[in-house]
């Protein structure tokens, strides 16, 4: 394993437990991490007012090593030192009417995100569940179609779990008219998103690496589902969550012996001499 100089953590399922809180040994184990030169970048879907929290949580922000967050699937990277966006891809307003007619053919509606608020054209029960669930503002507009011509770096089309199927066909039909101007994919079997072209967590990560001078083999990753795939990919160590589905397990170059509510992550950095036994 190489000498690992930067993590790169999902929340969700990787570095949350169910209850969508980071464990004390998770927090001690990445703090040590931090305060030794190793940078720990939270790398979300969330928004950035959504990941912020997790940060303080963590007490690394103040370190040069705590400084950056990736929020809205590698669509954003902040700099929470100069308190600025440094990277920021949109998808085009042309795009986002059209994935939003389509939701619509199938019953459904649709939401876009700023670093701060949720914007949606009606307000459904869905909607106000992510909104609930990311503890950020949402905001009702009036007229919905022209406010997407100006473009955002994510929209998301929602639906209850057990309707979870219909996303996979209005994933096909994206994906058959957008083809490479718009990457589509589940981040969860409920939620389905567009973002811009060549954008991810891998590619966010990897621009991140360059930014600061860090090889992409010393950046590890740590992810449970498929908006995890390309850094679990691109990163010079790829780990699954023990509880990922089996394709990012696949494509993992590890698989931590525990899952997100049992510490598989400070267990794993233990297991592999990047914190120190016993520390926590």
């Amino acid at each position: 394993m190489d000498e690992v100089k930067l993590i790169a953590l999902d929340l969700d399922d990787t570095l949350l437990n169910k209850n969508a809180q980071i464990s004390e040994r998770n927090v001690l184990a990445l703090r040590e991490c931090a305060e030794r030169g190793i940078y720990v970048v939270l790398c979300s879907g969330r928004l950035e007012e959504a990941i912020l929290p997790f940060v303080r949580r963590l007490e690394i922000a103040g370190l040069k090593t705590g400084r950056f967050i990736i929020a809205i699937n590698g669509c954003s990277v902040f700099d929470l030192h100069e308190r600025t966006q440094i990277l920021k891809n949109d998808v085009s307003g042309d795009i986002l009417i059209r994935a939003d007619e389509i939701a619509r053919e199938f019953s459904l509606s649709s939401e876009v995100y700023t670093p701060d608020t949720i914007f949606y054209g009606e307000e459904t029960e869905e909607n106000l569940l992510d909104v609930e669930l990311c503890h950020v503002n949402g905001v009702l507009v009036k007229d919905y179609t022209s406010f997407l011509k100006k473009g955002f770096p994510k929209m998301l089309i929602p639906t209850k779990p057990e309707n979870a199927s219909i996303l996979q066909t209005v994933q096909e039909k994206l994906r058959r008219e957008f083809g490479s101007r718009a990457v589509v994919f589940t981040s969860k079997p409920y939620f389905l998103e567009i973002l811009p072209p060549n954008c991810g967590k891998g590619e966010a990560v990897s621009w991140l690496c360059s930014h600061i001078g860090i090889p992409l083999k010393n950046a590890m990753a740590f992810g449970d589902g498929m908006n995890d795939e390309s850094m679990i990919k691109m990163c010079g160590i790829g780990v699954a969550m023990k509880n990922a589905c089996p394709f990012i397990k696949e494509v993992a170059d590890f698989v931590t012996e525990f899952d997100n509510d049992s510490d598989g992550i400070a267990r794993f950095l233990e297991k592999n001499h990047i914190v120190q036994k016993g520390s926590f």
